[in-house]
């Protein structure tokens, strides 16, 4: 049985709202990489030139990259997580995540690792969307939501016991912060388990 013109017509505006964020992010971190290493020198999470009053770099350090592998693993990565769970929040809601886990990634930095100088990437914020993701699934009660927790989970404490995951870094094209993953799930984890699931379909998997 085909669809009619009514269910395509919001079929695809489901699939705008979905995908809307997420094209925008990668739009924006494109465009950002277009400004080669001085636009990253200024736009990078830097410890003492936040210190000295630059706080756009508290945003903007999660959405340059080290080069072109960097951003296309994390553009990659950002396109598996909208498809996964992108339907269980509401754009909006899915834009209060990310500020969310933003900050929480940020706090963890300044106050946890006062080591750490300089940051860039989107992997501490693509771990916050998921976990969020995730809680949500749980709360919905999608089995398959147990398995992604466990899976994450698994990298997490991998990654605090042991380091990276082999070969992160030669595809990153740099040294892994896997703090940021740690931060950023645990804030995204705790954002979704507070905001209202409106949006409500079955799980893509």
């Amino acid at each position: 049985m085909g669809l009619s013109q009514g269910d395509a017509i919001d079929q695809m505006k489901t699939w705008l709202r979905a995908w809307l964020l997420p094209g925008l992010a990668i739009g924006g971190v494109v465009a950002l990489a277009l400004a080669g290493d001085t636009g990253r020198s200024w736009l990078r999470y830097d410890r003492t030139a936040i210190g000295d009053g630059q706080l756009w770099r508290l945003i903007s350090g999660h959405f340059v990259h080290l080069g072109w592998s960097h951003l296309l693993l994390n553009a990659a990565g950002l396109a598996l997580v909208s498809y996964l769970v992108a339907a269980r929040f509401s754009p909006a809601r899915w834009l209060a995540i990310a500020v969310l886990t933003v900050a929480g990634i940020d706090a963890g930095f300044w106050w946890l690792e006062p080591q750490l100088e300089w940051y860039v990437g989107l992997s501490g914020l693509l771990h916050g969307l998921l976990a969020a993701g995730i809680v949500a699934g749980l709360r919905l009660r999608y089995r398959e939501a147990w398995l992604l927790g466990v899976l994450v989970a698994a990298k997490l404490l991998y990654e605090q016991l042991v380091g990276p995951l082999p070969g992160s870094a030669a595809s990153s094209g740099g040294t892994v912060v896997v703090a940021a993953h740690l931060y950023g799930a645990l804030t995204g984890a705790a954002v979704g388990a507070l905001l209202p699931i409106r949006v409500q379909p079955k799980a893509p998997i």
